[in-house]
């Protein structure tokens, strides 16, 4: 995106939105500008070099991050010095939005970066909304970590979480049907981070198992993360999709301009939410620096996973240069440092704390508790626990190409791809590089799963239906609800 691109879209938005929406604007911009400093950390330079940076083909790399709970392994690998270890030398750069992260790897200003799942197999089939490119990816940053926040009008419309509904679709059908139906067209609007992407076909899966057809009912907007509660509370969206923290900061008791409907993981269990993507021409041109890329962030997934490092990570990621997100009363240094970490008040992780530790609060408007206590399924870096996947050595960083398979059923649903593709398994072996993670892992000692399918149970989806990958033109057509015709995206 150019700078007069950027420009003239800030100018836009500050003269629709006003004020408030100039405070934001502002935010957004300097979040752009904020690269993290590409100096070592007195850990990172403690941490012995195995790879000598002299025999890699690229040393140097500009990795991309977004301002979510999910930039946790970038951080960790940078404070900690994973990046170092495997003789790489990181800036990491901070995304005004999932789009410029994408489109950063595509246009060959950042080397790697997270992208949203669906992201790297709609790049190579050019489904709407997806720039078409040859991404890859090997591995997963991580699984679950976000959710589904809706206002309050939908709260006093009746609309509850969706553990209050005990798995009755109809029951919550009738509620989101009946808020929707007393609003105008121009105000039934959903928000996701990117178009052509998990949780795009969420929202849309969620409505359809309803009974509401998510192409008639509602719109659904394109909004950066930071944006989506300032968003919300100006009345731009009834709800929207998008990782932690940007959840956990709209409920009553931090922002109290919505509830948490759901998380992702009560939509489909053992999901895939971000994977690290590069360009196809990166892994030919730098085989030996993608793998010490790999293997430096498979550590870091492995140092967030560990339950003995869950309170840092979230302190770390509330620091300046990563999220920046902590309530404006909670006094803290503007730098987090292994000097200082120790001695924050607890409120700095008021907002990450949350999906990382697995105290989870879904908020409410009636002053009830509604806090679940899932450590081990919230957010999943590394080990999965056995409520998600029974598959021996499975882990969270391994991709299933299978996973890859859904994702492209989600884009012929809803009229993103005209069909679903005839070459899926191809796309699937050449997007989803589980051939290298297998090697890459294996030199690490880390077991893998020996295939690349598996099936989903009925009991994984909200709606009960399980996903074989044998036979994905069976799975779409078990659904009344879907498109035939081309999805209209529209740019918030």
């Amino acid at each position: 995106m150019s700078h007069f691109t950027n420009q003239w879209s800030r100018r836009k938005f500050i003269k629709r939105f006003g004020a408030t929406a100039t405070g934001l604007t502002l935010a957004s911009c300097a979040a752009r500008s904020g690269n993290r400093p590409q100096v070592l950390t007195p850990a990172a330079q403690a941490m012995d070099q195995v790879v000598d940076p002299g025999t890699l083909e690229k040393s140097n790399l500009t990795i991309g991050y977004v301002p979510v709970n999910d930039c946790a392994p970038f951080a960790i690998a940078a404070e900690k010095g994973f990046f170092h270890k495997y003789g790489l030398n990181v800036t990491l750069n901070r995304e005004a939005s999932w789009a410029t992260s994408r489109d950063g790897i595509i246009f060959g200003r950042l080397d790697a970066s997270p992208v949203v799942s669906g992201a790297v197999t709609n790049a190579r089939t050019g489904a709407e909304g997806a720039r078409q490119a040859p991404l890859c990816a090997a591995m997963t940053i991580h699984r679950h970590g976000n959710a589904m926040t809706m206002n309050q009008a939908m709260w006093d419309n009746g609309v509850r979480p969706w553990q209050e509904y005990n798995g009755d679709l109809d029951a919550f059908g009738q509620d989101f049907r009946r808020h929707f139906s007393n609003l105008p067209p121009n105000r039934r609007v959903w928000a996701v981070v990117l178009s052509s992407a998990i949780y795009e076909y969420f929202i849309r899966y969620l409505s359809a198992a309803a009974g509401i057809d998510p192409l008639n009912e509602f719109r659904i907007i394109i909004t950066p993360p930071p944006q989506m509660v300032s968003n919300i509370r100006i009345g731009a969206m009834e709800g929207y999709m998008v990782a932690e923290p940007w959840n956990t900061r709209a409920i009553s008791g931090n922002e109290g301009v919505g509830f948490t409907f759901a998380q992702g993981r009560e939509i489909w269990r053992g999901h895939p939410d971000r994977v690290l993507g590069v360009m196809e021409s990166f892994i030919a041109e730098n085989p030996k620096t993608y793998r010490s890329l790999v293997m430096a962030m498979i550590e870091a997934c492995r140092y967030c996973g560990n339950p003995a490092n869950r309170e840092e990570v979230a302190k770390i990621i509330t620091g300046v240069s990563y999220t920046a997100a902590k309530p404006r009363t909670c006094q803290a240094p503007p730098a987090i440092t292994p000097d200082n970490i120790g001695s924050l008040p607890d409120c700095i992780t008021k907002f990450t704390g949350p999906a990382i530790l697995g105290n989870y609060n879904y908020g409410g408007f009636d002053d009830k508790a509604r806090l679940v206590e899932a450590p081990d399924e919230t957010t999943i870096f590394f080990n999965v626990p056995s409520t998600v996947s029974t598959v021996p050595n499975d882990h969270s960083t391994f991709m299933w190409q299978s996973q890859s398979l859904w994702l492209m059923t989600q884009a012929a649903r809803w009229g993103q791809l005209p069909e679903f593709p005839q070459n899926a398994e191809e796309l699937a072996r050449s997007a989803w590089r589980t051939d290298l993670y297998r090697e890459i892992a294996g030199e690490m000692g880390i077991e893998c799963p020996a295939d690349d399918y598996k099936v989903e149970p009925p009991e994984a989806f909200i709606d009960n239906i399980g996903f074989d990958p044998s036979d994905p033109i069976g799975y779409l057509n078990r659904f009344e609800i879907r498109a035939n015709r081309p999805t209209r995206i529209y740019l918030s």
